[in-house]
């Protein structure tokens, strides 16, 4: 996500310059030529604040999860000379872009087609076993809104597409057209968090009947006119949720994302740090949860010391969500809505050590001020054997009970007179 505005790369002559890049950008039919310095990457500042211990690691590996234009990953490559890349995004077109920005990086950009829940396999693939610092910019990107012909803008003409991936899926156009009402009742719903969404499907089920919904601009209108007046007033365009849901349905985006903050999690080392970036209160939900589950402790509650294996293996780096401040919405509109989460994996080992001096030699001093304590009782009951010695020296004081009883019993019973 971010602000960018492509230019025309050119030669000495003026000329268009035709690198391999380029070419491969160009036989996707369309040409964008370099993307020039106004590319503004969402909280870069505060992303490379946040990860700078886990990039300065030895070997350490970053992992830009949504690549985009590759804003934020030439940021990483330019100020950690020893960091190697492994940048993920399903969009070609993006990705053609990123591979033209980031050339200059050789070998340290290892680029992959892939939607980011897909990094196992990738990690496999590149021989790589863990990852030091990640990165997630969740949401569409700018190129993805700026470029009419993507179908994302509610704003613009355009075809229904909306797919990430044009080389493979279902397209908005179909999910209008094809889907059943109840289901697009749903979709919008739980995609789009539409209060309207039954007025909606209504609108677009009897359009649909006159003819296939085709575009960007005539879906917005149906949407604008089935939504009431007074609710059409706040909130921006009435559109928004509309377009929200059927884009995350087209690209299965929180599915993907349910899987993919785990996988991150599973495979980051010690002291390594994830940051994610969501735009939408669905997307930071998930986010949400799949952090916290690991930040506390699975220990029963009862114990006054954490069990070795059963602590937290994340730290959070940030009090709840981090919002944009007020001069990067004015840099960067489109970091208005932004939530920031940050968290750093716990060394486990280094945990152990550091409860086992602190709590190790705590536990055994009970251990072994009990044996002291054990003797000490023991002198107490010596004592006491000694003073039971005593009374029956002093038997015939009435001192020992116990020796006046031997005696009773030479002498008989103190009832019949006969011998126990």
């Amino acid at each position: 996500m971010g602000i960018w505005r492509y230019g025309r790369a050119t030669g000495p002559n003026g000329d268009m310059e035709q690198t391999s890049e380029t070419r491969a950008v160009t036989a996707m039919g369309v040409f964008m030529g370099e993307p020039r310095g106004t590319h503004v990457p969402v909280l870069l500042e505060r992303c490379l604040e946040l990860l700078d211990p886990a990039l300065r690691l030895p070997g350490s590996v970053h992992v830009d999860f949504t690549l985009g234009l590759g804003g934020h990953a030439e940021a990483v490559l330019e100020r950690y000379p020893d960091v190697v890349l492994v940048g993920l995004d399903r969009d070609t077109e993006a990705l053609a872009h990123a591979r033209h920005r980031l050339i200059r990086f050789g070998d340290r950009a290892h680029l992959v087609h892939a939607v980011y829940d897909e990094l196992p396999r990738v990690l496999g693939e590149l021989g790589i076993p863990s990852i030091h610092s990640g990165l997630f910019d969740l949401g569409v990107s700018s190129l993805q809104l700026d470029e009419a012909d993507r179908g994302f803008a509610y704003s613009q003409d355009a075809p229904l597409d909306m797919r990430m991936d044009q080389s493979r899926g279902v397209t908005a156009e179909e999910v209008v057209n094809s889907y059943e009402p109840g289901d697009l009742v749903r979709v919008l719903r739980q995609y789009g968090e539409e209060k309207f969404a039954p007025r909606i499907v209504q609108s677009i089920v009897r359009e649909r009947a006159k003819g296939r919904i085709t575009s960007t601009a005539r879906l917005a209108e149906l949407v604008k006119d089935a939504i009431p007046a007074a609710a059409r007033r706040t909130g921006g365009n009435p559109a928004k949720r509309t377009f929200q849901a059927l884009r995350i349905e087209v690209n299965a985006e929180l599915e993907a994302l349910e899987g993919a903050v785990p996988a991150a999690l599973d495979v980051l080392a010690p002291r390594g740090r994830l940051v994610v970036m969501s735009y939408q209160s669905l997307e930071d939900r998930i986010v949400k949860r799949a952090l916290a589950a690991r930040a506390r402790s699975t220990g029963p509650i009862d114990l006054p010391v954490e069990l070795p294996g059963s602590g937290p293996s994340l730290k959070l780096l940030t009090r709840s969500s981090e919002l944009p401040s007020e001069a990067e919405v004015a840099a960067n509109p489109r970091a208005a809505s932004v939530k920031l989460r940050a968290v750093e994996r716990i060394d486990e080992q280094e945990q152990a050590q550091k409860f086992s001096k602190a709590f190790g030699a705590d536990r055994e001093r009970p251990r072994s001020e009990g044996k002291t304590f054990g003797a000490d009782r023991e002198r107490p009951r010596r004592e006491g054997r000694a003073s039971g010695a005593d009374r029956e020296r002093s038997g015939t004081e009435g001192k020992a009970p116990g020796a006046g009883r031997e005696r009773s019993r030479s002498a008989g019973h103190p009832r019949t007179g006969m011998p126990e």
